[in-house]
């Protein structure tokens, strides 16, 4: 394909703005995929992602799209809309030229609409402002339009207005997208140079890195260099996405493509290196920066048995997954298990529902934490962001007594057309702590926030511990600030109460602060009615069957292992 007609963008937006269904409309009305085998969401091919309606990884594609009778390639990735995914984007807008911002007309603008123009923004991108849903009966449409040109800056005559679920002016998006996304820059005469934008391990064929081929050529056979990890292969397989893996013999400076060398370790073919030929010299393009996972689970097999299966599917998720991290931990209440480290709440239970589904494992996951630092000096640290939330104007009041409970410091609001911009600093904490639940319930479901990790500040922090019946439940204790422990440690006493099962033996819980008991509950045990099958006798053989029952109940106490259900952390954790 000649240079100057292939066309490279993505689709930016908040979740659930309809970008999965505008990519939908594209595949139709390009003949990408015929309209009988279209479904929806047909670029999401993991069945989690079709289960919650939600792109959690970048998908790309090639379509062909002839205009003014000449052939375009243009090649689109769509994008997650999650703030737990963001990452996916930065890496999508590194490999693109343009990209479509995708606004709801009934919902405005959000918290990943900004933070995903921005983004763009700072690679340069060319950005179509596009707002969807048009059809529908609830569309702000006018409202949004003034929300486009007062915070972006767009011109109204810019802004297109479509439906993506009828196709209704889908054909003027792909005609404004060859015209004004610029053809690829980059030189074919130049040394190769790719960037890997995006990887999969693939079972029998080993690594499939996904490429943008930045200068020169790159064809099937080639001798390649993997600049970071100084790894020589043989290009095997090289082609593009239809959306499926499909082969040609070259790619060509601004195409998007795959490339399969046979390397079997996708640690060896990293996200954001650079591909070379061997023997060339070439100034390496910049990358990404890796992923930090900032929430952190135990997750432990309820059977001992599926603790190898367990460690080879997280294992396997590894490979697909660059932001999930898992080392060993033992638990004296739960067994061998492993600490799993995750970019978020989401993130978490989209990997948890993939080990059960995939792998067929029944999991146990304890408490969240953050990571925290401790200083030389024995002080904690614990991790900062920069939140932003976006609120229509009637809820700012709410939202603000809500952020101060949560320790936040305003640091800005901003009122724009019909909503509202509050910028906070605040304890990364919070997150898993149900900030995000607790918004969302005073602003009736509005508001949408956006964060960033800023930093570490110091923390008064204290050690809060769970016993039932006297032993420590090492997975439910936890670092908590000083000023809440006691709050906390009664309402996890209080929780866990409602939530335990009975048993034939009574359970007590206890919380402790610092090694100090500040909270106690009971639960009663089951009674069985020994005295029910007595026809008759004096007092004494009634007297005697009770205290056996009394002994039997105390021995029970003593040495039955309390069980702890799912349902039961949940309930601490839930928000």
């Amino acid at each position: 394909m000649n240079q100057a007609h292939i066309r490279n963008f993505a689709i930016i937006a908040h979740i659930d703005h309809g970008k999965s269904t505008l990519s939908d409309r594209l595949l139709e009305i390009t003949h990408t995929i015929a309209k009988e085998k279209l479904q929806e969401q047909f670029l999401d091919q993991n069945p989690i992602s079709r289960e919650r309606g939600i792109t959690i990884k970048l998908a790309p594609v090639r379509m062909k799209y002839i205009s003014n009778d000449e052939e375009y390639e243009l090649n689109l990735i769509d994008t997650p809309g999650h703030v737990d995914f963001s990452y996916e984007v930065s890496r999508t807008l590194a490999a693109c030229e343009g990209a479509v911002l995708l606004v709801d007309a009934t919902q405005g603008i959000q918290a990943q609409t900004v933070a995903h123009f921005h983004a763009a923004k700072k690679e340069k991108l060319v950005m179509i402002p596009v707002i969807n849903k048009i059809d529908l009966p609830n569309a702000m449409t006018e409202s949004v339009v003034k929300e486009l040109i007062e915070v972006f800056g767009f011109s109204e005559e810019e802004i297109l207005f479509i439906s993506a679920k009828t196709g209704e002016n889908v054909d003027k998006l792909l005609e404004r997208v060859v015209e004004k996304i610029p053809s690829p820059h980059g030189d074919p005469e130049k040394p190769l140079r790719a960037l890997i934008f995006d990887a999969v391990y693939d079972e029998y064929r080993g690594v499939v890195s996904y490429v943008r081929v930045i200068d020169g050529t790159l064809q099937k056979n080639d001798q390649v260099e993997f600049f970071q990890s100084k790894i020589k292969s043989n290009v095997n397989d090289t082609g593009f996405f239809s959306p499926f893996l499909s082969p040609l013999e070259s790619m060509k400076t601004g195409e998007i493509g795959y490339v399969i060398t046979g390397i079997k370790n996708i640690r060896e073919a990293r996200v954001g290196d650079t591909i070379m030929h061997v023997g060339q010299t070439v100034e390496p393009l910049s990358g990404y920066t890796t992923p930090k996972p900032m929430v952190f689970f135990g997750v432990y097999p309820k059977s001992a048995d599926d603790f190898r299966h367990l460690r080879d599917s997280l294992g396997k998720l590894e490979l697909n997954d660059t932001a999930l991290t898992y080392t060993e931990e033992y638990s004296a209440y739960l067994g061998s298990g492993f600490r799993v480290g995750f970019l978020g709440l989401l993130h978490a239970e989209i990997v948890k529902q993939r080990l059960e589904q995939e792998f067929n494992l029944d999991l146990l996951l304890t408490m969240p934490q953050v990571l925290y630092q401790t200083r030389e000096d024995g002080v904690m640290l614990e991790p900062y962001m920069l939140l932003t939330v976006y609120i229509p104007v009637d809820y700012v009041g709410t939202v603000m007594t809500v952020c101060q409970k949560k320790k936040g410091m305003l640091l800005d609001v901003a009122y724009h057309e019909s909503y509202s911009t509050l910028s906070y600093e605040m304890p990364y904490t919070m997150f898993i702590r149900g900030l995000s639940a607790e918004l969302k319930s005073v602003s009736s479901g509005y508001a949408s926030l956006d964060y960033e990790l800023t930093g570490y500040k110091e923390a008064d922090l204290v050690s809060l511990e769970v016993r039932i019946n006297d032993n420590p439940i090492d997975v439910l204790s936890e670092l908590v600030y000083k000023d809440e422990a006691p709050y906390i440690a009664r309402d996890k006493a209080s929780k866990l109460k409602d939530s335990l099962p009975r048993q034939q033996f009574r359970q007590v819980i206890q919380s402790l602060i610092n090694n100090t008991i500040v909270s106690r509950e009971e639960i009663p045990p089951f009674r069985k009615d020994v005295l029910a099958k007595m026809s008759g006798g004096d007092r004494t053989r009634k007297d005697k069957l009770l205290e056996a029952q009394k002994k039997g109940k105390a021995k029970m106490f003593q040495t039955s292992k309390v069980v702890l259900p799912q349902e039961a952390l949940y309930s601490l954790i839930e928000n």
